[in-house]
């Protein structure tokens, strides 16, 4: 008895190997890389700074200087998007966004489906244990005789292959694999979509900033053109002057017609990443204010890149491919099975559980398919190709993600010169333009001074507007390309 009950033990105890190759991760980036901007050999980086310094210093006494912010990567909670324009207003819009969107719904509900197939396959590990009941009429020959007969069996039956070369358990890890890269492109959804949300907001700040230059620019131009016609009806100037200024008004009225049609667009976008039908979206703060609070670090450590979801995503695949490599090698190896049954068998329903009717089995066995000899070869070679594929796949998507982090980090340093330049610029010129205006009415300068200095204003003014939503979007593309989150 006791030998029977080894012989029974031993492929339990056998089936704590597992054939085929064990994942082991590691990263597909070296931690000793960095992601950084490239060293400049020119003076454009200092003339820029010393631009920067003296617009500072050319400030009125007691003007307040906007507090310093800095973009940072918290390693327990992710990164804080928000800290990029403290506003209350982007807070509700994203939450709204992560409760409502579709596409974050769609991912939650594929994260719920690969759970449940992993459970699924969890159950595998256990025996099969059904009851089974019938109940028959029956009929049968013997030569020339003829006997009929009736029968009731209730039986629990229990079937259950025993995992002797780990083919549930390699399956069970590639379950779980796969059910953790849908996790991670979940996350992955939901970072495109606070990426979206962030910038579709701060382009409808842009938006507004250009309403408001271009409404003032309209404003001055009107006044000049009044001044202008009360000139003319003096007989100062000539009549050309007077239509000169005229055409002047048709640039800022045909951007507050672009704008008001790019707000709306803008609007009805960031509405659908909202989940909610096109309306207008409530808005509050400033462009100027958010980029005034910004700073990011020249330098970030490529390990931050491990927590990208796509980045993860492809090595939990990766996981799953190496895991699958031991389920088709175990699928073409003997099964080694246990069966049994315990019941009942009476000639009538009324006599189950009778003295004397009691049936039961147990048997074990083996089954092995010759076809495996030369087809498991070939399977197992797909599956290792498979997995190949899949690896390659992970470090791409390794050096991909170095690749957007470069760039973003990139576009936020040279956004940032660029947006020193633009305001230099706008600021030289709307001196230039007040200078022009007070010379033109003082007889001075002629029409064209001022018709000169307010055009190139105004496309600086607008120049520099984008260049601040320009270095506030590097940004976000950064915490992006780094693997920024929204906690839920």
């Amino acid at each position: 008895m006791m030998r029977a009950r080894s012989i029974l033990w031993l492929p339990v105890a056998l089936a704590a190997c597992a054939v085929g190759p064990s994942y082991h991760a590691a990263p597909a980036v070296a931690p000793d890389v960095g992601v950084t901007t490239p060293a400049r050999h020119d003076s454009s980086h200092a003339f820029v700074d010393s631009l920067a310094a003296a617009r500072a210093a050319g400030r009125a006494p007691g003007a307040r200087t906007a507090t310093t912010l800095t973009l940072r990567y918290d390693a327990n909670s992710g990164v804080a998007w928000l800290d990029i324009l403290h506003d209350t207003t982007l807070e509700r819009l994203v939450r709204t966004a992560v409760a409502q969107n579709r596409s974050v719904q769609s991912a939650a509900a594929r994260i719920r489906e690969y759970r449940a197939m992993a459970s699924s396959v969890r159950t595998q590990f256990y025996p099969n244990v059904t009851l089974n009941g019938t109940e028959s009429t029956n009929q049968i020959a013997f030569g020339s005789n003829v006997f009929g007969y009736r029968a009731a069996r209730l039986t629990g039956d229990m079937s259950w292959e025993l995992d002797f070369w780990g083919k549930v358990r390699r399956g069970y890890e590639a379950a779980t694999a796969d059910a953790a890269a849908q996790d991670a492109a979940e996350r992955a959804v939901l970072l495109s979509l606070v990426s979206d949300v962030a910038q579709g907001y701060l382009q409808l700040l842009e938006l507004d900033q250009e309403r408001v230059i271009a409404e003032r620019t309209l404003a001055s131009r009107r006044a000049t053109l009044d001044l202008a016609r009360q000139r003319f009806a003096q007989g100062v100037i000539s009549e050309l002057d007077v239509r000169q200024f005229e055409a002047q008004l048709a640039a800022p009225a045909v951007t507050l017609a672009r704008v008001e049609r790019q707000t709306a667009a803008t609007e009805h976008t960031l509405d659908v990443l909202l989940g909610q039908a096109p309306g207008p979206v409530d808005r509050h703060g400033s462009l100027e204010s958010a980029v005034s609070a910004l700073r990011v670090p020249d330098t970030l450590s490529a390990s931050l890149l491990a927590r990208r979801p796509d980045v993860q995503q492809a090595e939990r695949a990766f996981a799953a491919a190496t895991a699958r490599i031991g389920a088709t090698m175990a699928s073409n190896l003997p099964t080694i099975s246990i069966i049994g049954s315990y019941g009942s068998q009476g000639a009538d329903p009324s006599l189950l559980f009778s003295p004397g009717t009691k049936v039961y089995q147990l048997a074990a066995g083996f089954s092995f398919p010759f076809s495996a000899l030369t087809r498991g070869a070939d399977e197992t070679a797909a599956a290792r190709a498979r997995a190949d594929q899949a690896k390659a796949a992970y470090e791409q998507a390794a050096l991909g993600a170095l690749r957007d982090a470069s760039d973003a980090l990139v576009g936020v340093r040279t956004s940032r010169d660029e947006m020193a330049a633009q305001a230099t610029q706008a600021e030289a010129l709307r001196q230039a333009a007040e200078l022009a205006e007070l010379r033109y009415r003082s007889g001075v300068s002629s029409y064209l001074d001022v018709l000169d200095a307010q055009r190139n204003l105004f496309a600086a003014e607008l120049a520099l507007s984008q260049s601040q939503l320009q270095q506030l979007t590097a940004a976000v593309q950064l915490y992006k390309a780094l693997g920024g989150s929204w906690a839920r």
